[in-house]
């Protein structure tokens, strides 16, 4: 056995397909890869990739509750990125109309991290690359 290598993908429902595939894609700059249209289901899947090869999985389903509702629900808690130069990357954000917090340092690693949020609230982090 090998063991774990690293993260495939990353899967995500919105509640505006459009809208999330218009931020991932355009906001954020990751590559499409596939898109499909599951008539069954009616819903889409897009795949999206990261640089690295990450995968990030876009679906719409109709009428899905909101699981972000609570302050800090029980479940993952954010999707950080990996970047270059966070301040750099927080300010290409701020021009294109996403609201980020503050960068801030990580008092254990010493790396600079920021937070944002996709079209539903989802929170995102630019984090500092070693």
């Amino acid at each position: 056995m090998t063991g774990l290598q690293g993260i495939h993908h990353i899967a995500l429902i919105a509640s505006d397909y459009q809208r999330s595939k218009a931020f991932y894609v355009q906001t954020l700059g990751l590559r499409v890869v596939d898109e499909n249209y599951r008539a069954d289901r009616d819903s889409w899947k897009l795949d999206l990739r990261l640089p690295d090869g990450t995968g990030l999985e876009l679906f719409s389903f109709p009428d899905r509750e909101n699981r972000l509702a609570g302050v800090e629900p029980v479940g993952l808690r954010h999707l950080a990125f990996s970047v270059a130069d966070v301040a750099l990357y927080a300010g290409y954000l701020k021009r294109r109309g996403v609201t980020v917090e503050e960068v801030r340092v990580d008092p254990y690693t010493g790396r600079k991290f920021t937070f944002f949020h996709d079209p539903d609230g989802l929170p995102l982090e630019l984090y500092e690359q070693e």
